[in-house]
């Protein structure tokens, strides 16, 4: 009897495996050791990097990931300088735009300046952006100079060097896992940002 009760359960246990809908090491995969953040869904990204803006602009992956997710769900998005004396302005810019709450219109803005006109060069034309965005000019340079920044910039640094981040763009969720971009479904945009979005929803309720 316990021969056949074993034998039941291995069964269940292999079978609620193989049904599971992804597979860690295929579309996602477990940290070694999770970090602790102040966010379920978290994206590092560059304004550089030329498979952020498709992530941005042609996918959406994130606009539809607030979407379709619960409110309550906390997403969160960091700039990746990697050392880059204007990249690390990019991330300085960034966090004042999250401050201001105008993420949704410097991004985009920001992204086409960089990879689309290759107009940012300096200080200045990041900030021509932001004004571009409505954004007053004093308003910006307020928010750049503030303690706020200047300690956010150091807590992100080191949440990416705990997340071992090695390449953008990269999605964390809770902390303990990563999904694998090059393990997404890409028979067409439509089928990449579903599968995008439900390997997400799944690894939330892990």
């Amino acid at each position: 009897m316990k021969k056949i009760s074993y034998i039941l359960l291995s069964m269940i246990i292999v079978f609620t495996v193989s049904s599971a809908p992804f597979q860690e090491n295929k579309q996602y995969e477990t940290l070694s050791k999770q970090v602790i953040t102040d966010f379920q869904v978290l994206e590092f990204f560059s304004f550089y990097c030329p498979h952020c803006y498709q992530f941005d602009t042609e996918y959406q992956i994130i606009k539809t990931i607030k979407a379709a997710l619960p409110k309550d769900i906390k997403i969160a998005r960091y700039h990746v300088s990697f050392d880059d004396v204007i990249g690390y302005e990019l991330t300085r810019a960034w966090i004042v735009a999250v401050a201001l709450g105008v993420e949704d219109k410097i991004a985009p803005l920001m992204f086409t300046a960089v990879q689309k006109t290759q107009t940012i060069k300096t200080v200045a034309d990041i900030r021509k952006v932001f004004i571009q965005a409505g954004i007053k000019g004093e308003d910006y340079d307020s928010a750049l100079n503030s303690f706020v920044v200047k300690t956010l910039i150091t807590q992100q640094k080191k949440v990416a060097i705990n997340f071992n981040l090695k390449g953008v763009p990269a999605i964390f969720i809770n902390g303990r896992y990563m999904i694998k971009n090059e393990g997404i479904d890409i028979s067409s945009k439509e089928a990449y940002v579903k599968q995008y979005t439900d390997v997400i929803k799944f690894l939330l309720n892990r």
